[in-house]
């Protein structure tokens, strides 16, 4: 399990820290949507199309995941510790995440234009006519989501499959390595075709409904043990389901409560009506919960694995 724990603190720990995400020409998740882009078009048969592209391109980056680590086992452990590590390390970001949702409320101060148009690197909407404070509060709101999406769920299925693995005989850094990229493939598809203008992308969005129902419920504890207090938890709850998405209403409302704003996505959802937008500062406060939730989900589950 040692191994495992330290795949996990250089990945997330280290190099998510120093690094960031890798080079967009050598992302392995940049190279899985370039796959994903060959069904996203009109097909005769969308649902079809959709439902075996989400069984199948998932299963075919857990196998090259897990295959490659466990080629590199033949080597020695550390190659196969450092083959789980890129892994990992490519399907997890924070770094990035907090520091171009800080880049959007900054800019949203001094730069609205050019805020608008790096809004789109966080959240998928219709920036062009949005206030400084609808987009402090999409940066905030896809600070939430995203921790959901791109940390906790790929970082807690590789720890829960390192411990999985050995129950059942199997080699645990290629195991747990496939079901991170296992979970990072859905999450990209889910963010690329799951769309109701888009039939083909029917199933991978209900895929995600269901891989994320746990993560993202997960994520609203975590942001609330960031912000000291169980109250963002219990109030968020009265909020978690009033957007369309089973999941991601549940880390947007409990850091809408843990910061005390109103977060809104116009003409779709509004939690914590009663109160206002967020401030720059509302806004900075809020995702720097976010980081220490992050950071506390890194703490869980090296506690977890060297146990």
């Amino acid at each position: 399990m040692s191994v495992t724990l330290a795949a996990v603190v250089v990945a997330v720990g280290i190099l998510d820290r120093l690094v960031g995400e890798p080079h967009a020409r050598f992302h392995p998740v940049a190279w899985f949507g370039r796959l994903v882009a060959l069904v996203d078009r009109a097909w005769g048969t969308p649902r079809l199309v959709g439902g075996l592209a989400a069984l199948g391109f998932p299963l075919v980056a857990a196998t090259v995941a897990g295959g490659t680590v466990a080629a590199a086992g033949r080597l020695g452990p550390i190659p196969a510790a450092a083959v789980a590590v890129g892994v990992l390390f490519s399907s997890t970001s924070l770094r990035l995440l907090t520091a171009t949702a800080r880049e959007v409320v900054d800019r949203a101060e001094t730069d609205l234009p050019r805020a608008r148009e790096e809004l789109r690197a966080l959240a998928g909407r219709e920036a062009s006519e949005l206030s400084p404070e609808l987009i402090r509060s999409a940066a905030v709101e896809s600070a939430a989501e995203n921790l959901a999406d791109g940390l906790i769920a790929p970082l807690s299925a590789f720890g829960l499959a390192a411990l999985a693995a050995p129950l059942a005989g199997w080699p645990t850094l290629p195991i747990a390595a496939a079901a991170a990229a296992w979970v990072k493939a859905v999450n990209t598809m889910d963010s690329m075709v799951g769309y109701r203008s888009k039939p083909v992308g029917w199933a991978s969005a209900r895929l995600d409904d269901l891989v994320m129902w746990l993560p993202a419920r997960l994520t609203a504890l975590l942001i609330a043990a960031a912000a000291g207090s169980p109250d963002p938890l219990f109030t968020g709850r009265r909020w978690a389901r009033v957007p369309d998405s089973p999941n991601s209403g549940w880390p947007m409302a409990a850091l809408a409560a843990a910061v005390g704003v109103r977060l809104e996505k116009p003409g779709t959802y509004t939690l914590n009506s009663m109160a206002d937008l967020p401030t720059a500062r509302d806004a900075h406060r809020g995702i720097g919960i976010v980081d220490r939730a992050g950071l506390l989900a890194l703490g869980g589950w090296a506690v977890v694995l060297f146990a």
